[in-house]
C-alpha cells in the first residue's frame, strides 16, 4: 500500500520509523550502560535476577515500541512505548551513576534528573498510553482535564520531591488514567475489545507478584515485557487469537487451584490439630474428594467466568435453560423463532435461519452464510442451521462452539418438531382435498346420472297417467321403461355405494373380502376384527390393485396373499411371475398403494426379482 504513494509522502514515514530504530538502540545502550555501572556497585539483596525492572522496561518497551512504528508509524501509541522506554532506561542509568559518584558534585543533578525523567515515563506510559489507547486518540476532549491534573501532579512532585500528599494525588491520576480504559471498554465494539483485553491480561500478570511483594518482587521483572508485548500484538495481530478463551480457561484454573489448594490447607491443619494420628490416611482422604468435586468445581468456575466475558446472553448453560423454557411454552412455530432468536442473541450474530425441506425460517437479517451446521435427531438428518456473520457484541466470543454444541440438540428437537406439525398439516389438506373431491364426485354423479335419471322416470309416470284412459297400450309401454329404469337407479346406487366402500368388507369381513379377490392362497397370522375402517379400505384397495398387477403383468401362475397383525397390521402379496422389468417407471397403481400407506402412517414397498413380485404394506395400528 505505502508504495503506490508519491515519493514525498513516504519521507516522513521513513524518518519515523528510522527515528524509532534510534530510540530502541539509544534505551539498549543506556542499559548496557546501566548493567556496567551497576558491576561496580553493591548488588541489592531483593532479587536473584542481575537486571532492575527499570532496566528491563528500558529493553523491552522500546523494542516493542520501535516494532510498532515500523508498521503503524502513524500510531502514536508505538512513539509512547519507545519513549517510555528510553525514559526508564535513561532514569535507572542516571540513578546508578549517581550512586557511583555519590561524592561528586553531580551526584545531585543527576538524581534531579533521574527523577524527572522517571516522571516523564510515568506520564508516558501510566497517564497518556491508557488514555490514548488503542486508536491513538481520547474519547473526549473532557479527558484532557484528568490529563493535565496528572501533569500537574507529576510535576510537583519532582520539583518539590517528599510532599506527603503528593503520592496519592499519583495514585488518583494513574486510576482516572485507567478508568478511561474502562469507558472505552464499555462503549467499543468485539474488535477493540479483544485489542483492550489483550494488555489488561498482561498487567493482571504483573500486578500478582506487584501486589504479593517480599521474596517474589522480582518476578515482576519477568513480567514486565508482557505488556509492550500484549500491546503490540493486540494493534497488530488481534483477530488472529482467542483472547477471551485464554482469559476463560486463566480465570477457571486460578480458580480450581485457589479453591483446592485453600481446602488442602484448611483440611490438612484440621487433620493436625484434630486427627493427628490419622492424618496419613486423611490426606488421601482429602486428595479424593478433590477428585470427586473436580468436575462440577470446574464447570461452576467455566460459568461463572463464561458470565464475567459475556454476560448472562452468552452463557451457554444459560441460554439453554432460557431456549428450553420457551420450547416448553410455545407451539412449534414459535419455538423454531425463539431457538433462531436464541441463538442471534447468543452468538451476537445478524441473524439465523432454519432450512427445514427447503422452506426457510429466518430471524434477524442474513447477508451472507457464515456458517451452515447439520442439525440430526436421533440419527435423521432434519435440517440445516445458517448463522449469519458476527455483528455488534459485548465481547466477540470465542466460546461460540460451546454455545453451538449447547444448542443444536434443542434445535433439532425444535426442527424435528416443526417437520412433523408440517408433515401433519399437509396430510390435513391431502386428507381435505380428498373429502372435496370424493364430494364433488359424489355431486357430479347424482346431479348428472341419478338426478338425470330420476327426471326422465317422473316425466314418464306423467305420460303413463295421461294415456292410462284413452291408451292404455301407451301406458304400459311406458310403465314397462319405468320400470327398466328403476333397475338403472339401483345400480347407479349401488355403484356409489361401492365406490364409498367395498360391501364385502361389512359382509365378509377384511378376511373374506379378500379372499373373494381370488388368490390362490390366502394366509391371516391374528385377529383382524376392530380394525379402524379406513385401515380395512386400504388393505382391501392394496390387495385388489396389486392382484390386478399380477393378473394383467406378471405372467404367474400363483399369487398368495399374507395377513398379520400384531404391533403393525403388514399385507403382502406375493406371485411367481417374471418380476418388475429392468428399468420400469412406478405406475398409477403402486403410486396409489404407496399413497394409500402414507394416508394413515404406513409405508408400502414394491420388490421385484427373478422369482416373481412382492408387494409389503405395513400399517401402524
Amino acid at each position: 500500500m505505502e508504495e503506490t504513494r508519491p515519493r514525498w509522502m513516504r519521507l516522513p514515514d521513513r524518518a519515523a520509523r528510522m527515528s524509532a530504530a534510534g530510540v530502541a538502540g539509544a534505551a539498549i545502550l543506556l542499559v548496557v550502560a546501566d548493567l556496567a555501572i551497576g558491576e561496580r556497585l553493591p548488588r541489592p539483596a531483593d532479587g536473584p535476577l542481575p537486571v532492575s525492572p527499570q532496566d528491563v522496561m528500558g529493553l523491552a518497551f522500546p523494542v516493542f515500541g520501535a516494532l510498532l512504528v515500523q508498521r503503524r508509524p502513524k500510531l502514536v501509541i508505538g512513539w509512547l512505548l519507545a519513549l517510555g522506554g528510553l525514559g526508564a532506561a535513561a532514569s535507572a542509568a542516571a540513578a546508578s551513576l549517581a550512586l557511583l559518584a555519590h561524592a561528586h558534585a553531580l551526584a545531585g543533578p543527576l538524581g534531579v534528573f533521574s527523577h524527572g525523567v522517571w516522571n516523564l515515563t510515568t506520564y508516558a506510559l501510566g497517564v497518556l498510553l491508557p488514555m490514548l489507547y488503542p486508536t491513538g486518540a481520547l474519547l473526549s476532549k473532557a479527558w484532557c482535564w484528568p490529563g493535565g491534573f496528572a501533569a500537574v501532579v507529576l510535576a510537583a512532585e519532582w520539583i518539590v520531591p517528599g510532599t506527603g500528599v503528593l503520592p496519592p494525588l499519583i495514585t488518583l491520576a494513574l486510576v482516572l488514567a485507567f478508568s478511561s480504559l474502562v469507558i472505552r471498554f464499555r462503549r467499543a465494539e468485539g474488535d477493540e475489545r479483544r485489542q483492550i483485553l489483550w494488555p489488561l491480561l498482561a498487567i493482571a500478570c504483573l500486578s500478582v507478584p506487584w501486589i504479593i511483594g517480599g521474596s517474589v518482587w522480582w518476578i515482576t521483572a519477568i513480567t514486565i515485557p508482557l505488556i509492550p508485548a500484549a500491546i503490540t500484538l493486540a494493534v497488530l495481530r488481534y483477530r488472529l487469537f482467542g483472547i477471551d478463551t485464554l482469559i476463560t480457561r486463566a480465570l477457571v484454573g486460578a480458580g480450581m487451584v485457589t479453591v483446592f489448594a485453600s481446602a488442602y490447607v484448611l483440611a490438612g491443619t484440621a487433620s493436625s490439630l484434630f486427627v493427628a494420628e490419622v492424618d496419613r490416611y486423611f490426606g488421601l482422604a482429602v486428595a479424593l474428594g478433590a477428585g470427586v468435586f473436580f468436575h462440577p468445581m470446574k464447570r461452576a468456575l467455566h460459568r461463572l467466568a463464561d458470565r464475567a466475558l459475556y454476560g448472562t446472553r452468552g452463557d451457554p448453560v444459560s441460554l439453554a435453560a432460557d431456549l428450553r423454557r420457551r420450547l416448553q411454552q410455545s407451539d412449534p412455530v414459535h419455538g423454531l423463532l425463539a431457538t433462531l432468536e436464541t441463538i442471534r442473541e447468543g452468538l451476537a450474530v445478524t441473524g439465523a435461519a432454519l432450512d427445514l425441506d427447503g422452506a426457510r425460517t429466518q430471524w434477524g437479517e442474513l447477508p451472507v452464510v457464515a456458517r451452515r451446521v447439520d442439525l440430526v435427531w436421533h440419527g435423521e438428518p432434519v435440517g440445516t442451521l445458517l448463522i449469519g456473520p458476527p455483528g455488534r457484541r459485548r465481547f466477540p466470543a470465542a466460546h461460540d462452539e460451546r454455545v453451538i454444541a449447547g444448542l443444536t440438540p434443542y434445535i433439532a428437537d425444535a426442527a424435528h418438531t416443526m417437520r412433523l406439525t408440517t408433515a401433519l398439516r399437509r396430510s390435513r389438506e391431502r386428507i381435505l382435498t380428498a373429502r372435496e373431491e370424493e364430494r364433488r364426485r359424489l355431486r357430479r354423479d347424482l346431479h348428472d346420472g341419478l338426478g338425470q335419471t330420476l327426471s326422465a322416470m317422473a316425466m314418464r309416470i306423467t305420460m303413463a297417467r295421461m294415456s292410462l284412459e284413452g291408451s292404455p297400450e301407451t301406458a304400459d309401454t311406458l310403465l314397462a321403461d319405468l320400470r327398466c329404469g328403476m333397475d338403472a337407479v339401483s345400480g347407479d346406487i349401488r355403484e356409489l355405494v361401492h365406490g364409498l366402500r367395498p360391501p364385502a368388507l361389512d359382509e365378509l369381513g377384511l378376511a373374506g373380502a379378500i379372499k373373494e379377490l381370488g388368490p390362490d392362497e390366502l394366509v391371516v397370522d391374528g385377529d383382524l376384527t376392530g380394525l379402524p375402517a379406513a385401515v380395512e379400505v386400504a388393505v382391501y384397495r392394496i390387495a385388489q390393485e396389486a392382484l390386478t398387477n399380477v393378473r394383467r403383468h406378471a405372467a404367474a401362475t400363483r399369487s398368495t396373499i399374507s395377513l398379520s397383525r400384531g404391533s403393525d397390521l403388514v399385507v403382502e402379496v406375493r406371485d411367481d411371475g417374471a418380476g418388475l422389468p429392468e428399468g420400469a417407471r412406478p405406475g398409477v397403481g403402486l403410486a396409489s398403494m404407496r399413497e394409500r400407506a402414507a394416508e394413515l402412517g404406513g409405508a408400502c414397498e414394491v420388490r421385484g426379482s427373478a422369482e416373481g413380485t412382492t408387494v409389503t404394506a405395513r400399517f401402524p395400528l
